[in-house]
């Protein structure tokens, strides 16, 4: 955990400890914080922070996107109401300092069609040596996860083997990003390929039993970072890793391993109303098996009806900015 270094260092490390005595997440806050303290660091004239000017001055100065800006001034205008609170200084300098418009950001979305390319490309990827095989196999099933099943990067990444269940096809999910267990079925096609890879990995087992479901080295399971280069690696071949692109205030995302769960959610409401179901009945569903505790979550997914509907919205927006 990185320290606090400016004047304010031991103010900055009671205040995250307070908010963390009132049930709150630290980390987030604490990494804005330390954004405004090294700033707070490089300053000649430490005396400023007591100016809203010098506020001002932040949000030109980090360069930082409209979002991470204001993350940084909310975090900075919290500080400051703990300390008037506190008795540490008598009024907050960030109270009428404006956070910066918000820009609009429009997530990649993978057709089915697309998706499907990128599971033949990793597919592909997967060595046939026998020191390799196994964990080339776990990587590609994770991507299939988050392909099928809109889990979320790390949820594969920590499943046990206990948590799957092969007889009734579903997988239990600990732990989530909102502190929730759910039990979620999975495709059929998809549990015949972790079968598969099971049958495989009894018929290569050497040493002890790793207690992950997908195998990485030294008896541990599969990282993050691994799993992205994998992704990656595949999108460039099937030709479509585009950059992230801003069009006057919106931000047109580039693919990323997250954006199969995006697609995952948008897809399957789509086939959803195409069998004429109603997306006031699908959305509870959806959001129940996609792990979040408010639909609103759900709805942040769907921004974009499909992927060619993402595809004309970028043309468009790139034709207007150059419009005379």
């Amino acid at each position: 955990m990185k320290p606090f270094n400016s004047f304010l260092a031991q103010q900055l490390e009671a205040f995250v400890t307070y908010r963390k005595g009132l049930g709150y997440d630290p980390k987030t806050i604490r990494m804005s914080l330390l954004t405004f303290d090294r700033y707070v660091n490089q300053q000649p004239d430490p005396s400023m922070i007591w100016q809203p000017a010098f506020y001002l001055k932040i949000r030109k100065d980090l360069k930082l996107a409209p979002s991470s800006a204001n993350g940084v001034l909310y975090a900075a205008r919290c500080f400051f109401q703990y300390l008037v609170r506190t008795g540490q200084c008598r009024g907050n300098p960030l109270q009428d300092v404006p956070p910066l418009p918000p820009q609009a950001f429009i997530p990649f979305v993978f057709s089915p069609e697309q998706v499907d390319q990128l599971l033949t490309a990793v597919c592909n990827q997967i060595r046939k040596n026998r020191r390799c095989f196994l964990i080339d196999l776990s990587e590609y099933l994770v991507i299939v996860l988050l392909a099928r099943c809109g889990m979320r990067i790390n949820e594969p990444l920590r499943l046990t083997i206990q948590q799957y269940r092969a007889d009734e096809k579903t997988i239990y999910i600990e732990k989530t990003k909102f502190k929730k267990d759910r039990l979620i079925p999975i495709p059929t096609a998809v549990a015949e390929e972790i079968d598969s890879y099971l049958a495989a990995r009894a018929a290569l087992a050497q040493g002890p039993e790793n207690p992950f479901l997908f195998i990485g080295r030294r008896q541990k399971g599969l990282y993050d970072q691994r799993i992205r280069v994998v992704f990656y690696t595949a999108l460039k071949r099937i030709g479509i890793d585009r950059p992230r692109q801003v069009i006057g205030n919106t931000i047109f995302g580039k693919p990323t391993p997250h954006c199969l769960r995006h697609s995952f959610a948008v897809n399957t409401l789509k086939e959803a109303i195409a069998r004429g179901q109603s997306a006031q009945n699908v959305l509870p569903v959806l959001a129940a098996y996609l792990g979040h505790v408010k639909y609103y979550h759900t709805m942040k997914y769907l921004k974009v009806v499909d992927a060619k509907s993402g595809v004309r919205l970028l043309n468009f927006a790139g034709t207007r900015r150059e419009d005379p």
